[in-house]
């Protein structure tokens, strides 16, 4: 039970960051590995400023604000500059390295002993174990909320029509370019805001703990999309957030059964790979099903 309770909090903690992969690689079609730095980036800044006094609110927005900030470099390398996408992410995580290094001051900043928003929660009277679960809950429903509200309005209509057909959308007189670097901004935005928490819950900012996020955010994501199938908007944000959940707790049960964490990232990129090719398997399964079936037919018309 504790084993199961630890991952649901850090499926819940996580899902933010699925969140953020999500707007990129789904709503707008861009393969952004901005996420591996801004997630990073998010933990240091919200990390720097606790241990040198700051609340853990102001630390933890500072540290949304960083991801907006990497998001937006990443869009003006794409869309202004016309670096491709995959490279303008490859661009900024590679500079975001040095920079996290800049802020931290060192590769490893720990949080034992300081004040973090976790804390507020056990001043409320939650128990230890349960306060990741409590505060990975209310933030991802305040931000499915807040998505869910802005998808809904006309600007977030528009960006998810850039997504599915950019030349409509330019041809109505939208910039276009700046809806991808706004989206991006979002993007990493969550991510960062994922990395913040996750630093506080961890006790320690490390300059490598955004290593394979973009992995675990895309295994989230499909992972929601394979068990839940195509639903509306809000459906979606949250099927995203399972998928993160279900996925901790794929790794969670695969540790306790012995692994070696050496391995943790081969078996996360076997669950991404059996998860992007289910779809293949789905088909395969139909049409197997389905032959029988026509055949079945054939031989009932011809005896008729």
């Amino acid at each position: 039970m504790d084993i199961l309770i630890v991952a649901l909090s850090q499926g819940l903690l996580w899902s933010l960051m699925a969140i953020g992969v999500y707007v990129t690689y789904r709503i707008l079609g861009i393969a952004d590995l901005t996420a591996e730095g801004s997630f990073a980036t998010g933990g240091a800044i919200a990390a720097t400023l606790i241990v040198n006094g700051h609340s853990p609110l102001t630390a933890t927005l500072a540290g949304i604000i960083g991801g907006v900030l990497a998001g937006f470099i990443t869009g003006i390398l794409y869309t202004k500059f016309k670096i491709p996408a995959l490279l303008s992410g490859i661009l900024t995580m590679t500079g975001l390295y040095s920079i996290n290094l800049r802020v931290m001051g060192r590769a490893n900043i720990p949080l034992i002993g300081e004040y973090t928003v976790f804390d507020f929660f056990r001043n409320l009277g939650v128990s230890n174990q349960l306060v990741p679960m409590v505060a990975g809950i209310l933030c991802v429903a305040l931000v499915i909320a807040i998505l869910y509200w802005f998808f809904n309005t006309e600007m977030g209509y528009v960006l998810r029509a850039t997504g599915d057909n950019e030349q409509m959308v330019r041809a109505q007189g939208v910039n276009t370019d700046g809806m991808k670097i706004f989206g991006l901004m979002i993007s990493n935005g969550l991510i960062a805001f994922s990395g913040a928490l996750i630093a506080q819950d961890n006790g320690f900012a490390d300059i490598s703990m955004g290593g394979g996020a973009i992995v675990i955010g895309l295994a989230s994501v499909i992972i929601g999309e394979v068990l839940f199938g195509n639903l509306s908007i809000a459906k979606r944000l949250m099927c995203v957030g399972l998928g993160s959940m279900i996925y901790r707790m794929i790794i969670a049960l695969v540790l306790n059964l012995g692994l070696n964490p050496i391995d943790l990232r081969l078996v996360s990129a076997i669950v991404l790979t059996i998860a992007l090719s289910s779809p293949a398997f789905k088909g395969v399964f139909h049409k197997s099903i389905q032959k029988p079936v026509k055949s079945a037919s054939k031989l009932t018309k011809g005896g008729v």
